[in-house]
C-alpha cells in the first residue's frame, strides 16, 4: 500500500501555469494579452488558438518560438522542514517550444478547393520536468518527474462566408527523443513497509502515441469600411484523448518488472469575444475575453499495471475548472517614412483554478489557484522597411515564397500562485504549505510569404 500511495499521480509534471498539467501558452502575442487569443487568432499560432482564424491569412505563414520558464516552489511541512525545487539554470530546459505553419491554397494556385486554408503545428503540449532533493521530506513521493508529451497538429479551415469560417484538426500526442528523457518518468523512494529495500530509488516510465480532434468557428458579424474585423466571436472544441503508457518498473535502477499505465488528457471547450474600439489605418485597439472550461474530472483512475501480475492501484478524484483570460492589444501601423513597421502593446489578466484535490495532490506540480499578469511587445516590418539596415523584410519578387515581411514578438508572465495547504494526502509527507511563483518570458519570430 505504501507502494501505490508512492506511485499517485504516477506520470504527471510540473504545472508552470496552473490548470493541472495542462500548458495553454504556445505564442508570445497571445501571452502577452493574458492568452486572450481565441477570437483574434490572426497569426499562425491559430493552428492551436483557432483553426478557424487561419482563413484571415493570406500566403503563407510562418511562427517559432519558446517560452523560458522558472518554477520555484517551495514547501514547509508541519513540522517546519522545508525545501524548494531543484533547478540546475533559473530556467528550464530545453524550453518547451512550438512551430506553426499556414497556407492559404487558393494563393499557392490551389483554386479548385475554394477558400480552403492548411495549417500544421509542432509544439510541447503539456508540463515540464520537475525535480527536488533525494534527501527531502517527501522523498516517498516524489524527486523527479516529467511528461515531454508532444503534439503534431496538421488543420484545417475554410471560409463559408466572409464573415463566418470553420476548421477542423487532429492531435497526435507522442514522445520525442529529443524531448527530456523522451518518456514519462517519475522517480521517488521506496517507504519502509513497502515491500522494497527502504531507500531504495524506485523509476516507473513509459511513453506511448495516441490522438484526438478539434474543431472552431469564428465569426465576425461586424466589420469596418475597409472588410477588417470590428467584432468577433469564436469558439473552440478539443477532444478527451487517452494515452498509453507502456515502459518499465525499476528498483536500484534494476528492472523488476514491465509496467504500464494510462493518462486521461482532458476536453477542452473554449469560448471568445474580441472587440476593435478602434480599427483603422494607423491604428488599432482590441479588447478580448476568452473562457477555458476543462473537464478534468475524467481521470478517476491512474492505476499502475506490472507485469508480474500485480498492480499499483492509483485512485484519481480530480475537478472541472474555468480559467478566464482577459487580455488588450493597441497598435501603430506603418510607422516611419517607408510605412514600414507596426508596433504593438499588449497587456492581459487570467485567473485559472486548480483541478486537483489534497486526495490526489503531487509536489511534481504544486498545483493551486493562480493569477497571472501579462505583458508583451510586438515589431512586424514589411514593405520596404529593413532591420539595422541588414536585413530586408520583404522582396520585390513574385514567387510563391517571396518574403513579404518578418516579426518578432516578447511576453513576459508572472505567475502569482494562492498558498496551498494540504492536510488530506495518503502520503503524510505531502502534508503541508506549498508557495510558488513562476516566471515565463515568450519569445516568437514570424515570417510571411
Amino acid at each position: 500500500m505504501a507502494l501505490a500511495i508512492g506511485c499517485l499521480a504516477l506520470f504527471s509534471s510540473v504545472s508552470a501555469f496552473a490548470d493541472g498539467f495542462r500548458n495553454p501558452f504556445h505564442d508570445a502575442a497571445a501571452m502577452g494579452q493574458g492568452n486572450a487569443f481565441a477570437a483574434q487568432a490572426d497569426n499562425a499560432s491559430a493552428v492551436f488558438y483557432n483553426p478557424a482564424g487561419m482563413t484571415q491569412l493570406s500566403g503563407v505563414h510562418l511562427a517559432g518560438g519558446a517560452q523560458f520558464v522558472g518554477v520555484n516552489t517551495r514547501f514547509t511541512s508541519p513540522t517546519g522542514a522545508s525545501v524548494r525545487n531543484e533547478h540546475p539554470f533559473p530556467i528550464g530546459l530545453p524550453p518547451p517550444g512550438q512551430i506553426f505553419l499556414t497556407a492559404k491554397l487558393k494563393d499557392l494556385g490551389v483554386s479548385a478547393l475554394g477558400d480552403l486554408s492548411a495549417g500544421l503545428g509542432v509544439q510541447n503540449l503539456y508540463g515540464f520536468a520537475a525535480k527536488f532533493p533525494a534527501n527531502g521530506p517527501f522523498n516517498t513521493a516524489v524527486t523527479f518527474a516529467q511528461l515531454p508529451l508532444m503534439a503534431i497538429k496538421p488543420t484545417l479551415a475554410y471560409a463559408i462566408t466572409e464573415s463566418l469560417s470553420i476548421g477542423l484538426g487532429a492531435d497526435i500526442l507522442t514522445f520525442a527523443s529529443f524531448l527530456g528523457e523522451g518518456q514519462a518518468e517519475r522517480r521517488f523512494h521506496a517507504a519502509p513497509g513497502s515491500g522494497l529495500p527502504p531507500g531504495s530509488e524506485v523509476e516507473l516510465n513509459g511513453k506511448g502515441t495516441t490522438a484526438g480532434l478539434n474543431a472552431s468557428f469564428l465569426y465576425a458579424p461586424w466589420r469596418t469600411e475597409g472588410g477588417k474585423p470590428r467584432l468577433t466571436v469564436a469558439g473552440v472544441w478539443r477532444s478527451q484523448a487517452v494515452l498509453p503508457l507502456n515502459g518499465a518498473f525499476l528498483v536500484d535502477r534494476t528492472l523488476l518488472a514491465n509496467a504500464s499505465s494510462s493518462i486521461r488528457l482532458p476536453e477542452v471547450w473554449t469560448g471568445g469575444l474580441a472587440f476593435w474600439a478602434i480599427r483603422d489605418q494607423e491604428r488599432e485597439w482590441k479588447i478580448e475575453a476568452d473562457v477555458d472550461y476543462v473537464r478534468w474530472q475524467s481521470i478517476r483512475n491512474g492505476d499502475v499495471s506490472l507485469s508480474n501480475g500485480s498492480t499499483l492501484p492509483s485512485p484519481q478524484k480530480w475537478k472541472n475548472v474555468v480559467t478566464v483570460n482577459v487580455g488588450t492589444e493597441y497598435k501603430w501601423l506603418n510607422l516611419t517614412d517607408l510605412h514600414a513597421w507596426d508596433v504593438a502593446f499588449r497587456t492581459g489578466y487570467s485567473r485559472s483554478h486548480t483541478p486537483v484535490t489534497d486526495l490526489n495532490f503531487d509536489p511534481a506540480f504544486a498545483d493551486s489557484d493562480v493569477h497571472m499578469l501579462t505583458v508583451g511587445v510586438g515589431f512586424l516590418c514589411h514593405s520596404q522597411g529593413t532591420v539595422l539596415g541588414l536585413l530586408a523584410c520583404s522582396e520585390t519578387g513574385q514567387g510563391i515564397l517571396s518574403k513579404r515581411a518578418i516579426g518578432i514578438d516578447v511576453s513576459y508572465q508572472a505567475l502569482l500562485f494562492d498558498p496551498r495547504v494540504v492536510t488530506a494526502s495518503p502520503n503524510p509527507t505531502v502534508n503541508g504549505t506549498y508557495r510558488t511563483t513562476n516566471h515565463a518570458g515568450g519569445l516568437t519570430f514570424r515570417a510571411i510569404f
